[in-house]
């Protein structure tokens, strides 16, 4: 259940950080709100890296839980903000879901 918590939390960990990149582009009411979300996306992330680390050792769960974040957050900004996806930023991402999964398979 701990690496449930932890993908969530990733996940979360992606979700305030594009948060984050409307907050910047928006203003007015609308930036309100992305920044409520951001506020809520943030919260849940740690609450259930918290839960996570309660089971799972402190440096695997945040290695993980920021790859997560980083890979989930690049992968937004190709998507959602238009940055660009070049061959070399595409590498580092899929070593970087090498490592994760590295991790994973030797935590006891």
């Amino acid at each position: 259940m701990s690496w449930i918590y932890l993908i969530v939390a990733g996940l979360f960990e992606v979700a305030f950080t594009s948060c984050m990149g409307k907050v910047k582009e928006t203003t007015g009411s609308e930036m309100y709100w992305w920044f409520t979300g951001f506020i809520i996306s943030m919260s849940i992330s740690m609450f259930l890296l918290i839960k996570a680390t309660q089971a799972l050792p402190i440096g695997t769960a945040y290695a993980v839980w920021t790859g997560i974040g980083a890979v989930g957050t690049v992968l937004a900004g190709i998507l959602i903000f238009k940055e660009p996806s070049t061959i070399w930023r595409l590498f580092f991402i899929a070593t970087l879901i090498g490592s994760i999964i590295g991790l994973k398979a030797v935590s006891h």
